[in-house]
């Protein structure tokens, strides 16, 4: 099986340790970390191409709104998948997300037990 390609951008270390740890559970996924939307996106600029993007909403600096915006403009990455994490999952927040392009959400807290799973089936409801 071919390895999944994920980028995470996330500012808070804990979380970048937590995700780190719950998707390391699964030996077919490989994961890159971000600590901000610019540090991600000179990743991309650069060459990386993930197979999908999990995506923190509050950032300092460039939210992840912005952050998506700009990796649209990036060439090969107009439609690179991207899943909202974030504590922000009220309705109308999920729609817009939702609006812009995002597959889903995850909403913090999320269970790192079953984050693996959750990123593969959101992905697959995507493709089907």
């Amino acid at each position: 099986m071919t390895s999944l390609q994920v980028l995470q951008v996330e500012d808070q270390d804990d979380i970048r340790d937590i995700v780190k740890i719950s998707l390391g559970v699964d030996p077919d996924i490989a994961l890159r970390t971000a600590a901000s939307g610019m540090e991600a996106l000179n990743l991309l600029s650069d060459g990386f191409k993930p197979d999908v993007i999990l995506l923190d909403v509050m950032m300092p600096e460039i939210d992840g709104i912005e952050t998506l915006a700009r990796l649209r403009g990036l060439p090969g990455h107009a439609r690179t998948p991207v899943i909202f994490m974030t504590a922000r999952t009220m309705d109308h927040e999920r729609s817009r997300y939702m609006d812009l392009g995002a597959l889903g959400v995850i909403a913090k807290p999320f269970d790192p037990m079953t984050l693996a799973k959750n990123v593969r089936d959101i992905l697959a409801r995507s493709s089907a």
